[in-house]
């Protein structure tokens, strides 16, 4: 959960600084990544190498029909939002294409999407087609300094999101200069949301 005490303090801070409203964050703890955030793959080398993944529509079913009606119970829910790096990243952009209803604003850090031949990649317009035009905030980043194939695959996703010619959506894709993939996720996450909540003089 040490991801979480970067989301805290950075939405405190634009809380406080900036104009983002109150804001719930909630973080699931998780003991298999590999399991949760990965679709599942005939690749025999992936299979031997990751034996416990492929449980990803498991994992946003619980979110859908247990977390998500769980908060919205508790509390009054305007806003959603999906932060995710790595194979969190792969996880969110599958929740978008899949299941964008469940989230309005999506950031997508250093996604893991060589995850089956970059298999999600490759059906990206299949499901794009039949996603509705409704407002959506997507951010998407990787660092300068990760594994060239992360660097060529975000950029893939923001080519094909800004391609499919939604009106409604505000698709931002930002090269952090100095990161990597160790290093990236709070600086970018600061960057995201700056473009969600540009800073505003305060009123004299």
């Amino acid at each position: 959960m040490k991801t979480l005490s970067h989301v805290t303090g950075l939405i405190q801070f634009f809380n406080q600084m900036y104009s983002m409203p109150e804001t719930i964050v909630v973080g699931i703890a998780n003991i298999d990544r590999k399991r949760d955030f990965t679709f599942h793959t005939d690749l025999k080398d992936l299979q031997k190498d990751y034996p416990t993944t492929g449980h990803s529509d498991q994992f946003i079913s619980f979110l859908e029909k247990e977390l998500k009606p769980y908060i919205e119970s508790q509390f009054k829910i305007t806003d959603k939002y999906l932060f995710g790096q790595s194979l969190g990243g792969l996880l969110a952009t599958e929740i978008l294409l899949k299941k964008p209803e469940l989230f309005n604003n999506y950031f997508i850090i250093s996604p893991s999407l060589w995850w089956d031949d970059e298999s999600l990649l490759k059906g990206a317009n299949q499901w794009l087609a039949k996603i509705p035009d409704t407002k959506k905030f997507i951010y998407i980043s990787v660092g300068k300094g990760e594994h060239p194939v992360m660097v060529k695959d975000a950029e893939d996703l923001y080519d094909v999101l800004k391609k499919a010619g939604k009106k409604n959506w505000t698709i931002e894709y930002k090269m952090m200069e100095t990161d990597n993939h160790a290093t990236i996720l709070h600086r970018s996450l600061y960057e995201g949301l700056v473009k969600l909540f540009p800073y505003q003089e305060p009123e004299k």
